[in-house]
């Protein structure tokens, strides 16, 4: 869906894209590829052909051409010519294939083709990965850099060459940037070779990734390798509604995903009225307001009465425009009109616990009055239950006379203790 064929056609509506699965950007694959030709051996005498499709960083995807002749499959790790140094990469593609895939990129075989210069040995991969432990960190201080030096610019991404020689800084601006001066920091800061590439709003959330307000990771960082431009006109073919809130994506742009199902809607509205029909009454002319495309409904209002809605079929409405062809009126909209019964709302909302009652936190809450009676004397119980009782008299304890007595024993055991002291 995102090959230069998917233009615009005559009177500016959206084409689509017409190749039906087989895209010539072949956009549908960027990073699996199925070699269907693997277990197919080539005729007698056919010499196989000699260069491969090698992937590096973020999908980035290149061809070389073989002409140590190695063994190599996919998944192997190699080391590749670059300008300067070397670079380091996975093959992903062998085979006969690889010329189809050429041609579809409008890379010409026979002509110069970078080469590969060995398989990569474990001090190749050693280099490689530390150069790649090294972006993230520079990442941060290069962002840094550029925003001491107050240039409006991003940087979002940073690749190294396999043998960490060149550092390649992907950046994102609105406006033309004077880096010169960037470059020379970047170079005394981090004491490698720079270059700077500048790259769109969707290239970049392409290497960033994300996931998407249909809940599935980027379109653009999984498979979808070309861009195509994005027309409003994609959302009003398909009735959506023209807010940029909904119809932009994470870079900013109008969703690639509107081009999808355009090519559908397309085919369903070849035989349905334009938005601009114009149908003539005696009652006053009447616009179409609203289409259902696939219910094949159009809504009208007569003019200087916007608020009133007619709902008439497509063939009512093709019925009306051969009468006004031949100069005739109908009588008013109301009798080709038709009702729509809207479906009785069935109310299955059950308040189990209350939590539709506003006021369910104020009501004080019930004391369980059962435990503390039980720890009531008697008489104190019987005179709540009846408070028009006569009160019990409850007769004092008088102290008893031994316990006017003075302790002999406490004295006799101070003299005691005295005389021990003694």
């Amino acid at each position: 869906m995102a090959c230069t064929s998917c233009s615009t056609s005559d009177g500016g509506a959206p084409k689509g894209c017409k190749n039906n699965g087989t895209c010539g950007t072949d956009s549908c694959n960027k990073l699996t590829v199925f070699d269907w030709l693997s277990n197919m051996t080539l005729p007698g005498g056919q010499a196989p052909f000699d260069c491969v499709e090698v992937r590096f960083k973020n999908g980035r995807k290149e061809f070389y051409r073989n002409t140590e002749k190695l063994t190599l499959s996919i998944g192997d790790i190699v080391a590749t010519e670059a300008s300067p140094g070397h670079d380091v990469g996975i093959v992903t593609l062998t085979g006969e294939l690889v010329k189809v895939q050429m041609k579809k990129k409008a890379v010409n075989h026979e002509g110069e083709v970078a080469k590969i210069y060995r398989k990569a040995s474990q001090k190749d991969i050693d280099i490689w990965s530390t150069a790649r432990d090294k972006e993230e960190p520079m990442k941060v201080r290069a962002r840094e850099i550029a925003i001491g030096l107050k240039l409006q610019m991003k940087i979002s991404d940073i690749e190294f060459l396999g043998d960490g020689s060149k550092a390649t800084f992907y950046y994102t601006a609105e406006d033309r940037v004077d880096f010169r001066q960037l470059i020379r920091d970047f170079a005394s800061a981090f004491s490698t070779r720079v270059e700077m590439k500048q790259v769109g709003f969707r290239q970049e959330a392409a290497r960033l990734g994300g996931i998407g307000s249909c809940g599935r990771e980027l379109c653009c960082s999984t498979w979808l390798t070309d861009f195509r431009s994005v027309n409003t006109s994609a959302a009003r073919y398909q009735q959506l509604s023209l807010n940029p809130q909904k119809l932009a994506g994470q870079c900013g742009k109008l969703k690639c995903c509107l081009n999808y199902e355009l090519d559908t809607y397309m085919d369903a509205l070849k035989d349905i009225p334009d938005m601009e029909t114009k149908l003539s009454t005696e009652k006053g002319d009447a616009i179409c307001q609203k289409i259902d495309i696939f219910k094949g409904l159009m809504w009208f209002a007569y003019i200087g009465n916007f608020a009133q809605w007619h709902i008439l079929k497509v063939a009512q409405v093709k019925e009306i425009m051969d009468q006004n062809k031949q100069k005739i009126k109908v009588a008013a909209l109301e009798d080709f009109a038709i009702e729509i019964e809207k479906p009785a709302v069935e109310k299955t909302f059950q308040n189990a616990m209350g939590q539709d009652s506003l006021t369910r936190f104020d009501q004080p809450k019930k004391s369980n009055n059962k435990k503390s009676n039980k720890n009531r004397r008697p008489e104190v119980a019987g005179k709540e239950k009846n408070p028009n009782a006569a009160p019990k008299v409850i007769q004092k304890i008088t102290p008893n006379s031994n316990q006017n007595k003075p302790n002999t024993n406490g004295p006799k055991i101070r003299n005691e203790k005295k005389d021990s002291n003694q």
